[in-house]
C-alpha cells in the first residue's frame, strides 16, 4: 500500500494551493483556485488556435473563464518583431470570475519577441515556457536582445522552462511524408498538448477538432494530433515539469442549465436570430467586412435555415442601404460595422429616423481616429452613437456589458427597434466581440414575445367619412408609427428624407409642421420604456462608480477587492445609454462622488455633466486594451479619500 502526503498552503494574492506528493517518482499534482496563462508568438505561429482550443477544453471541464485575443492588425505581420507578436490570455477558475487577469501566471512564448513584448506584464515568479529553438543570435537581435535572456541571469525571478519545442515536434512527426517547415508549423499542437497536461485539460474535444478541421488532410490531420500527443507525453515524462495543476469546475458559479463557451459576436449573431424567430419576422443582414464585426457576418450567412438572409455589399453605404430597404419591406434588418463604418452610414441612419422603420446597426468599437487600431479595443464611439448625425435625429443607444450579454442586448436592440419603430445603435467593442466566457442557453419560454402587427387597412377617417391610410398617424402609447408592408392594398404612401406632414405623410416645408415632427421624434425616444438603473451598495457608500458596456468586468473585479480590504464604494453599470434610465438622476445626487471609467477620454461623463449637472470625475484609458481590474482598484480607493 503506497502513502500520500497532503498539504496545503495560502498564496499571497490569496489563491488557496494543495499540493499531493506520491512516492515511486508519481509526479506532484497541486490544487489551484484560479490560473492565468497567455500563450504568445508570431501573428503565423497558431497563437489564437492555441488559446481558443484550450478555452473550449476548459469551458468543457466546467471552470469559469474569460479571454482576451491580441493580435496584430496585419494579416502577417513580420515575423519575429514586436509589432507581429500575436497573443492569447486566459483566465480560468474554480469560482466566478470577471475578467481575462491583470498579470499572467504562465507565459508560453514561442521566440524572443513574445518573451520581450510580455515579459513586463509578468509577475516574480511566474513561469516561462520557451521555445528555446527560435533564441538565435539574429532572431534575439531583431528585438533588441544584445545577450540571450535564457542565460544572462534577467530571468533569474521567474520559473524558466526552455523546451525545444520545434525540435521535439520535428523529432515527433519524422514518421510522417511532411518537409522540415510543414512539420514545424505543428509546434503549437505541441504547446498545447504540454499545456493540457499540466493543467489537466480534457484532450477528446481538441483531437475530434483536429480531425473535422483537417479531414481533406489527412496526412496534416495525423501530424498534428501526434503533435498534440507528444506534447502531453513530454509533460508527463520530463524531469523539468516536476508538478501538474488541477483547477476544480465552478459548481457553484453557475445558475443551473446547459452551458457553452461564447465569444462576444457569437452570442451577438445568436441573439440576433433569436430576436428575429420571436419576432416572427425574416432576419436581414447588410454589411460590409470590417474588424472586429466581420465574425457576425459570417456566422449568420450560416444559418439561412432559420430564415436568415446575409448580403456582403460593396461598400458600408451600401450595406445599410439594402438594410433599411429591408426594414421597409418588413424584415428585422440589422448593418454591422466599426467606428469608420458608421461615419460612413449616418446619412442613412438618419433617412431611417425620418422614415422611422426598425433598424439595428451594431457598431464593434475599436480605437480610432480614422483607421486607428483595428485589432484593438476602445469604447470610442458613444458620442459619435448619439450625436454623429445632421440635424436632430435622436437614436436610442444600448450597450452589453460581457460577452454572453451579447446575446441579451441583441434582443433588446429588436425590442426597441420594432415596439418603437427607430433605428437603435447596439456599441460593442473589440474586447466583448473577442472574448468569450461561459453562456447558459436559455429556455425558450424565456425569451421576449417581439412579434409586430402590420397595418393591415386604414386608420383615419376624413371629415367626409373615406376611410385612409396615414403613414404617419402614432400609437398613443409608443408615438410609433405603422409599419406598412409595401403591396398591401390600399396602404401606399410616401418615403423618402424630405421632412413629413403630420399624420399624413406628405411632404412639407411648414415651419410648425417641422418643429413639431422633430420634437415628436424626441419624445418617442424620451419615452422608450427602459428599466431603472440597478445599483449595488451593500454598506451605504458616498462613493458611486458609474460604469457601461464592456468596463463592467474590471469595474466589479475592481469592486469586490476594495470591499474584501474594507472600502465602502458603490456601483451601477449601464445598459441603456439613450434614453437613460428615469432614476439615473436620483441616483446619481445620491452620491457625493461619481467615478466613471472610460475606455475612451470621458464621452460618458461629458454626457452626465451636461444632463444632471453632476461633478463627475473621469477615470480613462485608451491604450486598445481593457482596464486592469488592480488599476481599477488603485484609482476607485485614491477617489474615496480624495
Amino acid at each position: 500500500m503506497t502513502s500520500q502526503v497532503s498539504r496545503t498552503t495560502e498564496q499571497a494574492d490569496g489563491t488557496v494551493v494543495g499540493e499531493q506528493r506520491k512516492p515511486g517518482g508519481v509526479k506532484a499534482v497541486r490544487r489551484l483556485d484560479r490560473v492565468i496563462i497567455r500563450f504568445a508568438g508570431d501573428s503565423g505561429d497558431g497563437m489564437q488556435l492555441t488559446g481558443d482550443r484550450f478555452t473550449s477544453e476548459t469551458a468543457s471541464f466546467g471552470n469559469d473563464l474569460s479571454t482576451l485575443p491580441n493580435f496584430p492588425a496585419e494579416i502577417r505581420a513580420p515575423a519575429g518583431t514586436l509589432p507581429g507578436v500575436s497573443s492569447f490570455q486566459l483566465h480560468f477558475a474554480d469560482h466566478d470570475i470577471l475578467t481575462p487577469g491583470d498579470a499572467p501566471n504562465v507565459l508560453v512564448a514561442m521566440n524572443p519577441a513574445a518573451l520581450k513584448a510580455n515579459i513586463g506584464d509578468l509577475p516574480r515568479g511566474a513561469e516561462i515556457i520557451v521555445n528555446t529553438d527560435e533564441f538565435t543570435k539574429r532572431a534575439m537581435q531583431k528585438v533588441g536582445y544584445d545577450t540571450s535572456p535564457l542565460e544572462d541571469g534577467s530571468l533569474d525571478g521567474y520559473s524558466l522552462h526552455p523546451v525545444p519545442l520545434t525540435t521535439l515536434t520535428v523529432e515527433a512527426l519524422k514518421e510522417f511524408d511532411l518537409s522540415r517547415k510543414e512539420a514545424e508549423r505543428s509546434k503549437n499542437m505541441f504547446a498545447l498538448g504540454l499545456l493540457s497536461w499540466m493543467y489537466h485539460r480534457p484532450t477528446e474535444g481538441t483531437e475530434r477538432f483536429l480531425q473535422q478541421k483537417f479531414a481533406r488532410k489527412p496526412e496534416v490531420m495525423k501530424a498534428n494530433l501526434a503533435a498534440f500527443r507528444a506534447g502531453w507525453n513530454f509533460g508527463e515524462t520530463t524531469e523539468d515539469f516536476a508538478v501538474s495543476y488541477e483547477i476544480a469546475p465552478a459548481t457553484t458559479a453557475f445558475p443551473v442549465g446547459t452551458y457553452r463557451n461564447i465569444s462576444g459576436n457569437l452570442a451577438l449573431a445568436y441573439g440576433l436570430v433569436s430576436a428575429s424567430r420571436q419576432a416572427d419576422l425574416p432576419l436581414f443582414l447588410g454589411s460590409y467586412p470590417i474588424t472586429p464585426a466581420s465574425d457576425i457576418l459570417h456566422e449568420l450567412s450560416k444559418h439561412k435555415n432559420f430564415g436568415v438572409r446575409t448580403f456582403q455589399a460593396e461598400d458600408e453605404i451600401a450595406g445599410i442601404g439594402a438594410a433599411l430597404g429591408a426594414a421597409f419591406g418588413g424584415s428585422l434588418a440589422v448593418t454591422t460595422t466599426s467606428g469608420p463604418g458608421v461615419a460612413l452610414k449616418a446619412e442613412t441612419v438618419g433617412l431611417a429616423v425620418s422614415l422611422e422603420l426598425p433598424l439595428l446597426v451594431v457598431d464593434i468599437q475599436r480605437g480610432g481616429p480614422s483607421t486607428g487600431l483595428p485589432t484593438k479595443t476602445e469604447q470610442a464611439d458613444l458620442l459619435q452613437a448619439m450625436y454623429g448625425r445632421n440635424g436632430e435625429a435622436p437614436v436610442p443607444v444600448i450597450a452589453p456589458r460581457t460577452p454572453a450579454d451579447c446575446f441579451d442586448a441583441a434582443l433588446e436592440a429588436a425590442r426597441i427597434a420594432l415596439t418603437y419603430r427607430t433605428p437603435v445603435m447596439l456599441l460593442s467593442d473589440g474586447y466583448l466581440a473577442n472574448g468569450s466566457e461561459p453562456w447558459r442557453i436559455p429556455e425558450l419560454e424565456e425569451l421576449p414575445d417581439l412579434r409586430v402587427q402590420f397595418a393591415t387597412g386604414p386608420n383615419h377617417t376624413l371629415e367626409d367619412g373615406t376611410e385612409v391610410f396615414w403613414p404617419y398617424k402614432r400609437d398613443p402609447q409608443t408615438l410609433a408609427r405603422p409599419w406598412a408592408i409595401p403591396g398591401t392594398p390600399g396602404l401606399e404612401h410616401r418615403i423618402g428624407g424630405i421632412e413629413k406632414q403630420d399624420g399624413t405623410g406628405n411632404i412639407s416645408y411648414d415651419p410648425a409642421n417641422h418643429d413639431f415632427m422633430v420634437r415628436t421624434r424626441q419624445a418617442k425616444i424620451d419615452g422608450i420604456d427602459v428599466p431603472d438603473l440597478e445599483v449595488d451598495d451593500p454598506d451605504g457608500a458616498r462613493t458611486l462608480v458609474l460604469g457601461w458596456g464592456s468596463t463592467y468586468g474590471p469595474i466589479t473585479a475592481a469592486v469586490r477587492r476594495l470591499r474584501a480590504a474594507g472600502e465602502s464604494i458603490a456601483q451601477a453599470h449601464l445598459r441603456h445609454l439613450n434614453p437613460f434610465p428615469r432614476n439615473l438622476g436620483a441616483v446619481l445626487r445620491g452620491y457625493d462622488k461619481v467615478v466613471i471609467p472610460e475606455m475612451n477620454l470621458g464621452q460618458l461623463a461629458t454626457l452626465i455633466r451636461a444632463k444632471y449637472l453632476v461633478d463627475a470625475h473621469s477615470y480613462n484609458q485608451v491604450n486598445g486594451m481593457p482596464f486592469k481590474a488592480e488599476q481599477l482598484a488603485t484609482a476607485l480607493k485614491e477617489a474615496i479619500h480624495d
